[in-house]
């Protein structure tokens, strides 16, 4: 028997969690009729939601053998939640997906095909445009793919998504990693192996709403950057030797200006024009230092990435109350 984990992390899911199920137990059903030695098992992640998704999530595993889950303690986000569900599950591949069925469970036959019988180890799928979704922000987004390709020697695919099918081998090279810090975008890129990317159009969630802001991507996007790339700390370099040649420059150019043409030198207007550039130059080179420093200082705490607190084999009576 092969068995398929499904990875589905989930943070306030209750409107779409039961047509989820319904939708990934058709695609299960119909892999195991045409494939007789494969099972699978359904791994949901609780990230610390403060809906009812827990108790959908109690109600599936009593129901359904093949479901298991895991409640974190609190909100960790989903980049701990993919951690925990690569770290618990037993199969010999390994699903990554959402619940909001943006990720469209018929295509996992095809990913199944790719990475069982034509030699890939990886198998994803890849947006080929951004359908509702702002213009602002597709902007954003295209803008960071291409900085991040340009910047970076881990090159990420634009439009690739989370949505993934793995092998055992890739799933515990990315276990291998265990920084706190986590861009699982780039991490699936770094780690290498051969990956099959297959392009769809942008489904829209099938219910409920989002929990990715436009300030939370920035910031995910930031966390990515300096994952990833140095290249931030050599610009802040650069900055600052431009800056001293600016600043050599103007006091070549003052000292001629006052002794070939005795002209005064404006005091008030060129110093405050000084102190502002200089200040926000140093501010601007100090806050790259400070995210390198601060996701070092992150790292040195050797914190857990997430915390369990329930499980489908939690006995019953600890969580009947609540």
């Amino acid at each position: 028997m092969e068995l398929i984990s499904i990875i589905v992390p989930c943070y306030n899911e209750q409107e779409v969690l039961p047509l989820f199920y319904d939708e990934i137990t058709k695609t299960m059903n119909k892999m195991r009729t045409d494939n007789p030695g494969l099972d699978f098992e359904l791994l949901f992640i609780n990230d610390g939601s403060k809906d009812s998704t827990l108790k959908l999530l109690r109600e599936l595993s009593a129901k359904d053998e093949c479901v298991r889950y895991i409640s974190f303690s609190r909100n960790f986000g989903k980049e701990a939640g993919m951690f925990a569900g690569l770290e618990n599950a037993n199969g010999d591949y390994v699903v990554i997906m959402d619940a909001d069925l943006q990720h469209p469970p018929e295509y996992i036959p095809e990913m199944y095909d790719y990475v069982k019988n034509k030699g890939y180890d990886c198998a994803t799928t890849r947006r080929v445009n951004r359908k509702g979704e702002s213009k602002i922000r597709s902007w954003f987004a295209r803008k960071f793919y291409k900085i991040m390709n340009k910047i970076s020697q881990t090159e990420i695919v634009d439009g690739a998504q989370d949505y993934r099918f793995m092998s055992r081998q890739m799933v515990d090279s990315i276990l291998s990693m265990k920084e706190y810090n986590r861009f699982s975008k780039g991490i699936f890129s770094w780690v290498g192996f051969n990956t099959k990317y297959i392009e769809y159009e942008n489904v829209e969630r099938a219910a409920g709403t989002t929990a990715w802001s436009f300030w939370k991507l920035f910031l995910y996007s930031l966390d990515g950057i300096t994952a990833f790339s140095t290249v931030p700390l050599a610009l802040a370099s650069i900055l600052g030797i431009i800056s001293c040649l600016i600043s050599f420059i103007m006091i070549i150019f003052i000292i001629i200006k006052t002794l070939a043409f005795g002209e005064d030198v404006q005091g008030y207007p060129t110093i405050i024009c000084a102190i502002f550039f200089i200040g926000g130059l140093q501010l601007f080179c100090m806050g790259i230092l400070g995210q390198y420093l601060s996701k070092t200082y992150l790292e040195s705490k050797r914190r857990p990435i997430y915390i369990v607190k329930e499980t489908e084999k939690t006995p019953r009576n600890k969580y009947e109350e609540n």
